[in-house]
């Protein structure tokens, strides 16, 4: 049965590759979102789900999905420079808090992986360690058991770093909802009302974080400036 599914997605995903190449973006898009909706994902579809609407100058959608197929891709070049081409059609011009050297580094490592990606490499030390344990405990030469035990104990220092490193990484993803407004032009109040005054005003495109929800209907936003305030939920879309 799911050998079955597999081929039956990789069969859509060929159509909808055609439809998009030959300039059908919209059915195109179509096939992209069947595919979704069985549960199928990964970087590629939405990479090629967000080059549809951004072929469509849909500039919302597009970032969207370049940021949802970065979440399982952080470092790949494609993406990043597609996702850099949408970002300038945007209106919004944000400065963010300018960070200190060891808090940018120590962001640029985390996001270098997604938390699977963190666990796929814990677990691949792992079984170096133990490879190089056993070295050590099988070998009979000197030499050989001080250059097994050096090697296996920088192994394990690297492994435990990467573990407080996946930790640290998935408590950051439970803790941000970034979100990308869809909305063309949307007034951000003071307060979770529409005759709230307005604080300002963002444009399709622009990405926020999520940091309070009010009766579902009304989302407490954060620009990367600090500036915050409330705009309806049905005008962005949560990562």
């Amino acid at each position: 049965m799911c050998l079955v599914g597999f081929s039956q997605t990789t069969t859509s995903f060929k159509q909808a590759n055609t439809l998009y190449n030959s300039g059908n973006y919209k059915e195109a898009i179509g096939r992209y979102d069947a595919i979704l909706a069985s549960n199928q994902h990964s970087a590629e579809l939405y990479f090629n789900l967000a080059n549809c609407y951004y072929k469509l100058n849909e500039i919302g959608p597009s970032i969207f999905y370049y940021e949802k197929a970065l979440q399982l891709a952080p470092n790949d070049f494609d993406i990043l420079n597609n996702l850099g081409y949408a970002q300038k059609m945007t209106i919004d011009s944000i400065q963010e808090v300018p960070e200190s050297g060891v808090s940018k580094l120590l962001n640029k490592t985390l996001n270098s992986f997604s938390v699977d990606g963190w666990a796929v490499r814990c677990v691949g030390l792992v079984f170096v360690f133990v490879a190089l344990f056993l070295g050590y405990y099988l070998s009979h030469s000197e030499a050989k058991k001080r250059l097994y035990f050096v090697s296996s104990s920088v192994v394990l220092g690297v492994l435990f770093t990467s573990l407080g490193l996946l930790f640290k990484k998935n408590r950051l993803d439970k803790s941000t909802h970034p979100a990308i407004i869809f909305a063309k032009e949307t007034e951000v109040k003071t307060e979770p009302n529409l005759r709230a005054e307005t604080s300002f005003t963002l444009h399709e495109g622009t990405k926020v974080q999520v940091i309070e929800d009010y009766n579902e209907d009304w989302l407490k936003i954060k620009l990367l400036n600090g500036e915050t305030g409330w705009m309806p939920s049905s005008e962005l879309k949560t990562l």
